[in-house]
């Protein structure tokens, strides 16, 4: 059985910079990649099919078409695999989650079926953020998601997630948003330029699940913590650290302060 990382996207910052015609909003975003992920196995079958294991399984009972089996035939339509999801990720969290999961078939199922495609046209007919989960690298993402730029050498900080259990469908969030856009401008250069940077979907996140702040809080508090942000459209937020043990000690900490949340 072939497997493929599905590895959580986390918005090190989004702005909202306008709005299309067709109501779809034009974002700036930096896109970091985390170590949690879900994972997806494939191997040859007759008939196509998705088993979705793991901790949020349960999440996903109730959906009808999963992004996975629609990438699958996006790739190749009649072609059949026995597919198998362990979901890891919070649903409706911020984190690109089933677009990690699309972007992962893409590239699984183009193996195990021997297809050479345009895997980035399939992506982004799939979905705004499955182009950068394709990617799967630290971009810049402007437009509606479509237009990337790779920064591979970007100092992108160690993270540490935080996810209240609580789910924020990204639809209801943009609906919520209110306000001016801001002006474009060029990505950070560094960290300390990161720190000045925003989630502009934040408050409209608050009037949504207020439970977003109380994340905020306990992760701008954590030692050695250089600041806390929401990611995507939440409910998860991030705290950005420059040492690795300092995050490892704040993530013990949070854990024992915070048993029910998710945190990784």
């Amino acid at each position: 059985m072939l497997c493929e990382p599905a590895p959580a996207k986390v918005n090190l910052y989004l702005h909202v910079v306008g709005r299309r015609a067709d109501g779809l909003h034009l974002l700036e975003s930096l896109v970091a990649f985390a170590e949690a992920g879900d994972v997806l196995s494939a191997e040859p079958a007759d008939a196509l099919s998705l088993e979705v294991a793991g901790p949020f399984a349960g999440a996903l009972a109730g959906e009808a078409d999963n992004l996975v089996l629609r990438a699958a035939r996006a790739l190749a339509p009649g072609q059949g695999a026995r597919l198998v999801l362990e979901k890891n990720l919070p649903v409706a969290a911020g984190l690109g989650g089933g677009s990690a999961d699309a972007a992962a078939a893409l590239r699984l199922l183009s193996r195990l079926w021997g297809i050479e495609a345009d895997l980035e046209a399939l992506a982004a007919g799939l979905g705004a953020d499955v182009p950068v989960c394709l990617a799967g690298e630290t971009c810049f993402m402007a437009g509606i998601g479509e237009r990337l730029t790779p920064l591979p050498a970007w100092p992108a900080p160690l993270l540490l997630l935080a996810n209240p259990g609580v789910a924020l469908p990204t639809p209801a969030v943009f609906g919520a948003r209110q306000g001016p856009f801001r002006e474009s401008r060029p990505w950070p250069q560094t960290v300390a330029e990161l720190a000045d940077c925003a989630n502009d979907l934040t408050e409209a996140a608050l009037s949504l699940a207020p439970e977003v702040g109380e994340v905020l809080d306990a992760l701008a508090a954590l030692e050695g913590a250089s600041f806390a942000r929401m990611s995507g459209s939440g409910a998860t937020c991030f705290a950005a650290f420059a040492d690795p043990a300092a995050r490892d000690r704040a993530c013990k900490a949070l854990r024992e302060r915070r048993p029910g949340w998710w945190i990784a």
